[in-house]
């Protein structure tokens, strides 16, 4: 059995652990930072702390090593693990990153003793000669000329209760405009309600205005950022002229804007704009940088969810200019009262047909708390799929997630729930939302009632788009 080492864990590492894990064989990780072994752990993936740089501790006296990976993110320590883990391992093939930073002493001695060297300068350089090659340098042409063309304010508008991947596309491209000399303005609609969606907003201080009423008219441009559609997902008049789309989740209508890039093979809307920075050659500030990582990290579940190289060279180029120390105080918030809440009624009503489980958890304060509620619930032993539901201020919500390869979760919402709604999403997280129309006219009154009905209309689409028709749901315990 073919047996891999890892030696630290960084951004980068953390992408080659979640590559390696999918593989055969085994795989052992070691890392000096006792918080990043526990979060490795609670992955289940086999890690240990370890000093990286000496050849007695990264040693496996019961077993051969075939490969070791040297991932850290500090060029100087990554010479130092690359020298023991040649001490170590000196019949294994071993692969170093290289890091940022990196001296003359360090890329030398690195390359005395790998077999192969990963340079990001050396990457970085290779996807921009890409960029020349490719229809890249024109989409960059395009949007530089429809931001020029611009005479007034652009109004870049994010999808409704922004996540983190639309609040950081929103402040990156505000970041281009203003290279471009033109003004702008991050929009959204909805509210901010995940605590570490607010967390992440606070201590980066972006200045993001909460908008109430369709008021796009004051805007003499328009850019949608994460979504495609006004009037989908947002609440802006469906007939708004847009001058400029960035997205990367697959349209289910035609587009129509001045310019437009959307690519459904790209892990985060915000790897996309990364692109555009580094393209154009933009100083991109601690803030936006520290923002864009946390976008990318969040869509791709911290680089083990649809992740492409591409994600990855984005998010190994802004690493040096973000600061990981904000990262960890937004990504450690406390969780409210409602959410606990929430959580616990999706536990209460689950129910099951299989792997899969629904939930309604009745009326909610904040949509956020449906998400969480559907990422808590797939950890249940023997679950793969999880449908949390709730509703409020006359709109049903719907978050889904799914561990299955062969199901693709935003197909089965657009196919259960486009006739009552917008849905959408990737193969493994996707939501809805449907207006509760006849079901609200049961009344406040009537709340036991009204959750009846819902459960009996949604649940029984979803469970009958996931099985073709299964029936015999067993409620939860």
């Amino acid at each position: 059995m073919v047996s891999r080492l890892v030696l630290g864990c960084g951004t980068v590492g953390h992408a080659v652990i979640g590559s390696l894990a999918d593989r055969r064989g085994e795989l052992f990780v070691f890392d000096g930072d006792e918080s990043r072994v526990d979060s490795l752990r609670n992955e289940s993936v086999a890690a240990e702390v370890r000093d990286v740089t000496d050849p007695a501790a990264i040693t496996l006296p019961d077993r051969s090593v075939d490969m070791v990976v040297v991932a850290g993110e500090r060029a100087d320590r990554n010479r130092l693990a690359a020298i023991a883990a040649d001490a170590a391992h000196p019949d294994a093939g071993l692969v170093v990153y290289l890091g940022f930073d990196a001296t003359p002493k360090d890329r030398h001695r690195i390359d005395s003793v790998a077999d192969r060297v990963v340079d990001p300068g050396a990457e970085l350089l290779s996807h921009a000669n890409s960029l020349t090659e490719s229809g890249a340098s024109q989409r960059l042409q395009a949007l530089r000329q429809t931001l020029q063309g611009i005479d007034g304010r652009l109004g870049v508008f994010m999808h409704d209760n922004p996540d983190p991947d639309a609040i950081a596309a929103a402040v990156g491209l505000q970041r281009i405009a203003e290279d471009a000399g033109v003004d702008s303005q991050a929009c959204y609609f909805g509210e901010i309600s995940h605590q570490e969606n607010r967390a992440f907003v606070n201590l980066l201080e972006f200045d993001l205005r909460n908008v109430e009423t369709q008021s796009d008219a004051e805007f003499d441009a328009v850019a949608l950022v994460d979504h495609s559609g006004p009037g989908v997902n947002d609440q802006l008049a469906p007939d708004t002229d847009v001058d400029i789309v960035i997205d990367h989740h697959p349209p289910t209508t035609d587009v129509d804007a001045g310019f437009t890039d959307i690519r459904p093979d790209t892990g985060a809307t915000s790897t996309i704009l990364v692109e555009y920075l580094r393209g154009y050659g933009i100083d991109v500030r601690t803030a936006v940088a520290t923002a864009l990582l946390y976008g990318i990290r969040v869509d791709t579940d911290d680089f083990a969810r649809e992740i492409t190289p591409r994600d990855f060279t984005a998010a190994a180029w802004l690493l040096p200019n973000a600061d990981t120390d904000v990262l960890e105080r937004i990504e450690a918030p406390s969780l409210s009262a409602d959410t606990f809440d929430t959580i616990a009624a999706g536990i209460r009503n689950r129910q099951l047909n299989g792997s899969v489980l629904a939930s309604c958890v009745g009326q909610i304060t904040a949509r956020d708390t449906l998400a969480q509620t559907a990422d808590r619930l797939l950890a249940m032993r023997g679950v793969a799929v999880t449908f949390v539901y709730g509703y409020f201020d006359g709109t049903i919500y719907v978050s889904a997630r799914s561990r299955r390869k062969d199901l693709d979760l935003g197909a089965v919402l657009r196919s259960a729930f486009d006739d009552l709604g917008s849905a959408g999403g990737h193969a493994d997280m996707a939501g809805a939302q449907l207006p509760l129309g006849l079901f609200d006219a049961v009344g406040e009154d009537a709340a036991t009632t009204l959750t009846e009905m819902i459960e009996e209309v949604v649940a029984s689409r979803f469970f009958e788009e996931v099985h073709g028709g299964t029936s015999g749901i067993q409620q939860g315990e």
